[in-house]
C-alpha cells in the first residue's frame, strides 16, 4: 500500500511540473506576438490624472502652433555716425619767421649785423621785437630798415629797383642884399626851397636842374633850375659836410632817374 502511494505522488509531482512547463512556454509566446494597433494606442496613451472629488476638470491647455516667420522685413537699426575727429590745436608762435625777397636776386640780408642768406630767404626763430635790416645788392643802394618782428610768419619784399629819397637839410639863401632861412627837401618826385620868403620858394624835377653842385671850398651849394634864377645855398653853422652829403645823395637819384629807373611812390 505504501508503494502505491508512492506511486502516486511521483506521477502528480511530475504532471504539476508538465503544466508549469507548458504554461510558461504559451506566456513566452504570448509576449513575442506583436501587438494590434489599437492596443498599442491604448498602452502607449498617457494615463489621465485622477480627478479629485469636487474639483472642477481643468480643460486640455490648446497646443500653439509654431510662430511663423514675419512676411515683413526688419528695419535694420542705423549705426550711429562716428564722433568727428577734432584737429589738434597748434600751440601759437613764440618766434617770428620773416621770408625777405628782393627784385634784385641773391641781395646779401643781414638781420642785426648777422648774415642770413641770399634772397629770397627765411629767417627763422627771430624773436619778436624791433631788429635791424640791412640788405645790399651790387650795383645798388644798400636798403637799411628798423622792422618790428611779432611771434609769426611775415613776408618783406625789397625792391632795389625803386628809386627811394628823402632828404632835408636846413640852408640859408644868400642875396646880393640881405638872406634869407629855410629848408631844401628833395624826393624822387623833385626837389623844392621852403621858406617864409613867397619870391624865393620854388619846386623844380629832379632832372630839371640846370645847375646842381657844390663846392667845398666856398661852402655854399649853386643851384638854379632850369628857366629860374641862381641860388647860393650855406650851412646855418657854416658845415660843408651836409651840403656835401647833400648834394651825393641827390646826385645818385638823378644819375638813377636817368638810367630809366622808377621813383617809388610818395
Amino acid at each position: 500500500m505504501s508503494y502505491d502511494r508512492d506511486v502516486n505522488r511521483r506521477i502528480l509531482v511530475i504532471v504539476a511540473v508538465v503544466f508549469a512547463l507548458v504554461a510558461l512556454a504559451l506566456v513566452l509566446a504570448l509576449r513575442q506576438q506583436p501587438r494590434r494597433p489599437a492596443e498599442m494606442a491604448r498602452t502607449d496613451a498617457p494615463l489621465a490624472a485622477p480627478l479629485t472629488s469636487g474639483a472642477p476638470r481643468v480643460p486640455d491647455a490648446p497646443v500653439s502652433e509654431p510662430a511663423r516667420p514675419s512676411a515683413r522685413r526688419a528695419t535694420p537699426t542705423p549705426e550711429p555716425a562716428p564722433a568727428p575727429v577734432e584737429a589738434p590745436v597748434e600751440a601759437a608762435p613764440e618766434v617770428g619767421t620773416l621770408r625777405i625777397e628782393s627784385d634784385v636776386p641773391g641781395a646779401q640780408v643781414f638781420i642785426d649785423r648777422q648774415f642770413v642768406g641770399a634772397t629770397p630767404v627765411t629767417a627763422q626763430n627771430v624773436k619778436p621785437g624791433t631788429h635791424q635790416l640791412n640788405v645790399s645788392a651790387e650795383g645798388f643802394e644798400g636798403i637799411a630798415r628798423t622792422i618790428d618782428v611779432e611771434p609769426g610768419p611775415r613776408d618783406i619784399t625789397l625792391r632795389f629797383r625803386e628809386v627811394r629819397l628823402d632828404a632835408r637839410i636846413a640852408v640859408v639863401h644868400k642875396h646880393r642884399i640881405g638872406s634869407c632861412r629855410g629848408q631844401l627837401v628833395a624826393t624822387p618826385q623833385g626837389l623844392r626851397y621852403e621858406t617864409t620868403d613867397k619870391d624865393d620858394a620854388f619846386a623844380a624835377q629832379l632832372l630839371n636842374l640846370e645847375t646842381f653842385q657844390v663846392d667845398y671850398l666856398e661852402k655854399n651849394l649853386k643851384l638854379k633850375p632850369r628857366g629860374g634864377k641862381q641860388y647860393n645855398f650855406t650851412d646855418p653853422d657854416g658845415n660843408a659836410d651836409r651840403l656835401f652829403v647833400f648834394h651825393r645823395d641827390v646826385d645818385k637819384v638823378r644819375d638813377r632817374l636817368r638810367k630809366g629807373d622808377q621813383p617809388a611812390a610818395p
